[in-house]
């Protein structure tokens, strides 16, 4: 601004490249009402002013603002360029505006910048946030000099919407092609490995980024951290948070968040305590987590303690997400009523998260009566859902109500609502396994069953017990024995025990949540074996060790 007065005194402001580079820096610099001052007492603004302007709104978040004067100067005749383009493919972004996107993109082909690199990287990664993995593709393979923000652009839309493996192929293919990644390449690498579980492969590009150094890039250690903790090893995740220089609220959350993850709800707790210590202030998503531990911990007095003074001790609002965990914390406590009327006294519509919830705490205690309700509310929330229906059945079944069973079933073949099928897989040496129920096409497959066999003994004298009652299969009970048996996660970690060295780690990954039978089993198997094994279902991770679960059976 000083120096803004010194032109005006010298006067110089009414230059044109003088004014282009004032308008910049208020734009950089977040001072936008003067950079349109600037602009709006211009006699004839051009597109050096509009670019700055636009590049400032987007690079700060603003893509309402960016969208907003890209048209104002479109209707003023003012022609965009390659260096205004990727600004208001990025605006387009923020806003999730694909349709002006996709009129850009006709925009930059006819003036002839379909060939420009940044303005092909800029579309890369707008296709990719809009879900046009296809597009996004199409437009990369385009790039006729393709640079590491390129790689990385298209690395990131596979990672955003779950394509782990083919990120990792991506990365391959750009090593064979000599481009030298940076921090943000590996970053999107451990973001795919978490999504993956490949604990080994994480550990390969951990000590590819040790090798280059760019383990002290913040971006990269929180990536890290949050790669090993959805990995399994909350260990691994723990000693890289520690080796981050300047850890941010992201790496908090991502170690908070991680630790409640895996059952070690009080640590977590100490954890947020001891950020708070630092001086780091919480946000919203770091509180989620801080609920998610007193929820996995049963920590009830806790939960509520936190989630009454967010907004007083933190200045965070609670929004949804805030107000389903602490539901789901009433409800597995038993406490339905008290989490029913937070449902009828919360400022939001109840969503599916929240009668996912009630669903849940309704078939841990049995309760017919809010289990039907909760269902009822997530059927028409999410019809093609399978999940809410087969839950439904099992408390129906859990109370002798075989009729209500019938009629689950008799709805879901008349709606066509499918059974999402239990699969769970493992990494060994670089290679996935998958299995599903009964499934015997693995290589290995006859090895296995004689596995299961070899521990049926040593499991009845432990005391394991079928758990009959919880397959919803009409079949007798001795062939309902046989399919709890051969369940996927059973078949999971009997592979791990003959393809793993003894005493190594058993890491299953399952697609759905585990059954109260493979969790009974598999709790017995780790004593028996002498082998901690770590199942990540859809919830949570579940640290099996010599007969207990990390859960305390609060699963």
């Amino acid at each position: 601004m000083e120096v803004h007065a010194h032109l005006i005194i010298l006067g110089l402001h009414q230059d044109a490249r003088l004014r282009n580079l004032v308008v910049n820096v208020y734009s950089k610099c977040r001072c936008f009402g003067y950079a349109r001052k600037l602009l709006d007492e211009s006699p004839e603004p051009d597109l050096i002013s509009w670019s700055a302007l636009i590049s400032g709104y987007s690079q700060n978040g603003l893509g309402q603002e960016a969208i907003s004067a890209f048209r104002e100067m479109h209707s003023l005749g003012v022609k965009c360029n390659e260096f205004a383009f990727p600004s208001v493919f990025k605006a387009c972004t923020l806003t999730n505006d694909f349709r002006l996107g996709k009129q850009v993109h006709g925009t930059v082909v006819v003036t002839g910048f379909e060939n420009d690199e940044f303005v092909l990287n800029s579309m890369v990664v707008l296709y990719a946030k809009c879900g046009e993995i296809a597009d996004s593709t199409r437009i990369f393979d385009a790039i006729p000099r393709r640079t590491v923000v390129s790689w990385n652009a298209l690395l990131n839309c596979y990672v955003q919407h779950g394509q782990g493996e083919e990120a990792l192929k991506l990365y391959l293919e750009m090593q064979s092609q000599g481009i030298k990644p940076d921090a943000f390449v590996y970053s999107s690498l451990f973001n795919a490995c978490a999504s993956l579980s490949a604990y080994e492969q994480a550990k390969q590009v951990h000590v590819q980024v040790l090798k280059l150094g760019f383990i002290i890039d913040i971006f990269a250690g929180n990536s890290l951290v949050n790669s090993y903790a959805k990995c399994g090893s909350i260990d691994d995740a723990e000693r890289a948070f520690r080796e981050i220089p300047e850890r941010s609220i992201v790496s908090w959350s991502a170690m908070i968040g991680g630790m409640a993850q895996h059952g070690h709800g009080r640590l977590a707790l100490q954890m947020f305590n001891e950020m708070l210590k630092e001086g780091v202030a919480p946000n919203h998503i770091t509180l989620v987590s801080v609920l998610c531990a007193c929820n996995h911990a049963g920590l009830v007095t806790d939960a509520k303690r936190y989630f009454s003074s967010m907004e007083e001790l933190f200045s965070v609002q609670p929004m949804e997400e805030h107000y389903a965990c602490m539901i789901d914390i009433l409800g597995r406590a038993g406490k339905l009523d008290e989490a029913m009327e937070l449902v009828n006294t919360m400022p939001y519509e109840a969503n599916a998260a929240v009668w996912g919830a009630l669903l849940g705490a309704a078939r841990i205690h049995k309760n017919v009566d809010l289990g039907s309700k909760a269902a009822e509310m997530l059927i028409n929330l999410e019809p093609e859902k399978s999940g809410t229906h087969i839950l439904l059945a099992n408390i129906y079944a859990s109370a002798g109500m075989w009729d209500g069973v019938a009629k689950i079933r008799k709805v879901m073949k008349d709606s066509n609502v499918k059974k999402e099928p239990g699969m769970s897989w493992m990494e060994i040496k670089d290679k996935v396994h998958t299995f599903i129920v009964g499934d015997r096409s693995h290589p290995r497959g006859k090895e296995i069953y004689a596995k299961l066999e070899e521990l049926s003994e040593p499991l009845r004298k432990a005391g394991y017990v079928p758990m009959v009652e919880t397959d919803l299969h009409d079949v007798e009970e001795r062939e309902k024995a046989k399919l709890l048996y051969h369940h996927s996660e059973k078949l999971a970690v009997a592979f791990g025990l003959i393809a793993t060295p003894p005493g190594a780690p058993i890491r299953v990954k399952k697609n759905l949540r585990i059954c109260l039978d493979c969790h009974t089993a598999i709790k017995l198997v780790s004593k028996i074996a002498s082998r901690e094994i770590i199942v990540r279902d859809i919830n949570r991770f579940h640290h099996f060790r010599d007969g207990l679960c990390s859960c305390g059976d609060y699963w």
